[in-house]
């Protein structure tokens, strides 16, 4: 697995502002996403990153996938240490890509589905690299690597969004990872959604907008 396995859409913005760096679900790909970055962010520049695996093989759909998903909370465990791989590579090169220094204050990561678990992994796994992270319908992986300790989380602002009615990430999922998250000291600011699906709904975006723009300060 190589940095080069990673391509994004790249919506330039401006300079003081933000950029936003989002990650897909699975069988999706990096179009999917892309429009969002605006709607959390007028002024950000919004990368959209597609993930490392052909979903096809894994029964995912005809897109891509970060890993390979064994069920409740867990991947399988290569898969998703080699998706995490990349996707530090790719963020590394990330001042390349927009030719310009981007400081960890002004990087934001999110994600929906398996994108929002990888965000919320990687920024876990690497303390101080984003200034928040964003998670719609995730879920907090159970994998050695991912540590959920006070001082990584005391500095780490999050967002996290779920539909009470997810059919592919039960809601349960959420909260233990809420619950996780909020014992271990973390900035976390979670949102349920009465009757939503695996869906992100408008007033879902607009609420992760909001704390955005209060919560995160570039």
């Amino acid at each position: 697995m190589t940095e080069a396995t990673l391509t994004a859409l790249v919506s330039p913005g401006e300079v003081d502002a933000p950029v936003i760096v989002l990650l897909h679900g699975r069988g999706s790909d990096e179009r999917d996403l892309f429009p969002l970055g605006r709607e959390l962010d007028a002024r950000a520049t919004v990368v959209s990153v597609r993930a490392p695996f052909d979903a096809a093989p894994w029964g995912y759909g005809p897109g891509y996938a970060w890993y390979r998903f064994l069920g409740g909370t867990t991947p399988e465990a290569e898969s998703f240490e080699a998706g995490q791989q990349a996707l530090a590579a790719f963020i590394d090169r990330l001042p390349r890509l927009l030719k310009r220094e981007i400081p960890g204050s002004s990087l934001l990561l999110g994600g929906f589905s398996q994108g929002g678990t990888s965000a919320l992994a990687y920024a876990l796994r690497n303390p101080g690299r984003v200034a928040g992270v964003l998670v719609f319908s995730g879920f907090l992986a159970s994998h050695p690597s991912i540590a959920t300790n006070a001082s990584t989380l005391t500095s780490l602002p999050i967002w996290w969004g779920h539909g009470t009615s997810d059919g592919a990430i039960p809601f349960e999922n959420a909260e233990v990872g809420w619950q996780a998250l909020t014992a271990a000291g973390a900035q976390l600011t979670s949102a349920a959604y009465p009757g939503m699906g695996h869906s992100i709904s408008a007033t879902e975006l607009r609420d992760a907008a909001g704390w955005l723009r209060s919560a995160v300060k570039p």
